[in-house]
């Protein structure tokens, strides 16, 4: 990580902090407010907004229909815990030059496992000075401990299902009842149409149940291929 690397951040309140990266945690990092002010304009060349993560319970700021497809994929991934974007800065003096840098995520997993994560286009990522100040934040945060990820895109097949399932996501849209019902079946693996005709609840609401909770984690899909009745629903 080298000496002089600091991180500045904000809480909750907006109130910035600046401090030395060895000594604040991911979690700290995580729980405060996004480093950047986000704006809004007619004609702006980028997509941004605020998507409902089902991880933190809240509103989590994307920049990017890309940055959206990374941040969903994150809110999917039952290892993540905590999710937060545009966490903080950091910065150094690098060979008499003063680098910055806003990473795009900050993921948390259940098992300590603290991941940045960069979104870039494709065609960004042969730019020499795109691809020097990735360089950069990878050895500062390799330094601390954390994993840097580089993000530029999934298999299309794979983020159509997951767009798909995020609908449902929110556990106030499907019967408790149903879910309930779903989970205490004692089958390792089932074909999705015939768990809604195995004579329990309404079809529909098996259907939405079981759908979230693939969502959850609790059931496990094939995601590179169309979700359908012939899906098969799988015990992790």
């Amino acid at each position: 990580m080298g000496t002089g690397t600091s991180v500045s951040f904000r809480d909750l309140a907006g109130r910035q902090s600046t401090a030395d990266l060895a000594n604040v945690s991911a979690g700290t990092l995580a729980g405060g407010s996004p480093w950047r002010m986000f704006r809004w304009r007619r004609g702006q060349a980028h997509y941004s907004g605020w998507y409902w993560s089902a991880t933190t319970g809240a509103h989590v700021v994307y920049e990017s229909r890309l940055e959206l497809a990374r941040l969903l994929l994150g809110d999917f991934d039952p290892r993540v815990t905590v999710i937060a974007a545009q966490p903080f800065c950091v910065s150094a003096e690098v060979e008499g030059v003063r680098r910055r840098h806003v990473p795009d995520f900050l993921l948390l997993g259940g098992d300590g496992v603290v991941t940045v994560v960069n979104v870039k286009p494709p065609d960004q990522l042969a730019r020499p000075k795109v691809a020097a100040a990735l360089a950069w934040a990878g050895d500062v945060f390799a330094g601390k401990g954390w994993r840097h990820e580089v993000w530029s895109g999934a298999p299309p097949a794979v983020l159509l299902n997951v767009r798909f399932l995020a609908a449902y996501r929110y556990p106030d849209r499907v019967d408790p009842a149903t879910v309930s019902w779903l989970e205490e079946q004692a089958v390792t693996s089932a074909r999705l149409g015939d768990l809604e005709n195995a004579g329990g609840p309404l079809p529909a609401d098996v259907r939405a149940a079981a759908l979230h909770l693939v969502w959850r984690g609790v059931f496990r899909v094939d995601l590179t291929t169309p979700l359908s009745t012939a899906t098969l629903l799988e015990r992790p």
